[in-house]
């Protein structure tokens, strides 16, 4: 015969189940609350670089200075507005292609970064700024150098290098000052960066009273250049000024020299790597080229980030990376000034900005160029480049 308790004791054992049972949820739901309060704010800082065709090489130095840079924040620990925050690095390939860096500058905004580092190449830049500026999105170019980069007018614009109206100058008073240069022959890669680079070292050229014997135009993608270069060859000019890229200009450069043209072979800062040794093999000694910032050896505190890129990703600075570099640790100054990671707190600081970086002191004017950058000239000897002048621009 089975037993059947009383129906109150019965309602009293289930009444209590059930209290124990909400009592244990509520205790669960407390503990993930807290565990939710304690951990840290993810903040989302994009980068955009060419991670795949000729200037990969030149795009994972860029990411590499830009993911260096957030390590450090991490490891060091931030705090902004009593909150500790954690970096998330967000990278995207834009392969040197304006359409390609379009979508992925979209693809950024979508993904809700705070800022970006980027692009590369002016020709992508240039396109890629109207997005960031209709989402109001700090963009910081480490590398990008035509002048019409800032001169759009959107505020969320900055780079950290000077601009080919400072470089291409500098380029053409070497020539005519100290290479004693007369007649020039100057050759292009058609994109935003070599052309607009050509063009303006040709109006100083011009104004300083040389002469200009022979423009060419080729592309960026270009691998063969000795019909260009038999032509050249036949108006015998003094120097040669390239526009253009070091995976070009390297190869520039040998065939050059293969033709029996011995003359220098000068650039701005898209030929002035170490790959472009490399490419132009012992060619390399005719090329003078130009870098918008400092020396590697006049970086501040640049031993030990030269130390800590090598160790990190076993390979040598290219050009950029420690503007990359900067570009994070503004970003991050910013928000410790704004006391936000806001995308629109970071903007509304961004003109204020006055930052002791790896590059030199950083200060923006209105348009977001530097107030003061620095061209250094240099030359190849023995694969290495060496500084031959600093220029401080103002």
């Amino acid at each position: 015969m089975l037993f059947r308790q009383p129906r109150a004791s019965l309602f009293l054992r289930t009444a209590t189940i059930i209290i124990f049972g909400v009592s244990l949820l509520a205790a669960c739901g407390k503990k993930e609350v807290a565990k939710t309060e304690s951990d840290s704010l993810i903040v989302k800082i994009g980068n955009v670089a060419p991670l795949t065709g000729p200037n990969a090489h030149l795009g994972k130095d860029n990411e590499n200075g830009a993911r260096l840079a957030l390590e450090e924040v991490n490891q060091q620990g931030l705090m902004i507005n009593g909150k500790k925050i954690t970096l998330e690095f967000v990278g995207e390939d834009d392969a040197s292609d304006p359409k390609q860096g379009t979508q992925v500058a979209q693809k950024l905004v979508d993904q809700k970064v705070v800022a970006i580092v980027g692009h590369l190449n002016s020709g992508v830049s240039i396109p890629a700024a109207k997005i960031y500026s209709d989402a109001g999105i700090v963009q910081i170019s480490p590398s990008s150098t035509n002048p019409e980069y800032t001169n759009q007018g959107f505020k969320t614009t900055y780079r950290l290098v000077g601009t080919d109206a400072q470089q291409g100058p500098v380029l053409a008073r070497f020539a005519i000052d100290k290479l004693k240069a007369k007649n020039i022959a100057i050759v292009d890669d058609s994109t935003q960066y070599g052309k607009g680079l050509a063009d303006e070292f040709e109006k100083t050229i011009i104004a300083s009273g040389g002469k200009i014997v022979v423009h060419e135009a080729t592309n960026d993608k270009a691998t063969d250049f000795k019909a260009i270069l038999t032509n050249i060859k036949s108006k015998k000019p003094d120097i040669i000024l390239y526009g253009g890229m070091d995976a070009t200009g390297g190869p520039f450069a040998k065939q050059a020299k293969e033709l029996g043209i011995n003359v220098k072979i000068i650039g701005g800062d898209g030929i002035c790597s170490p790959t472009l040794a490399q490419l132009a093999g012992d060619a390399a000694v005719n090329v003078i080229c130009s870098t918008v910032g400092v020396p590697k050896e006049s970086l501040a505190n640049g031993e030990t980030f030269l130390k800590n890129y090598q160790k990190r990703f076993n390979a040598e600075v290219q050009i950029y990376s420690p503007m990359a570099y900067d570009a994070v640790m503004v970003i991050v100054d910013a928000m410790k000034r704004a006391n936000s990671t806001e995308a629109a707190a970071i903007l509304s600081v961004m003109p204020a900005t006055n930052y002791a970086g790896l590059s030199g002191q950083i200060a923006f004017d209105a348009k977001g160029d530097l107030k003061e950058s620095v061209i250094t000239l240099n030359q190849y000897k023995d694969g290495k480049i060496v500084t031959l002048e600093v220029v401080k621009m103002q």
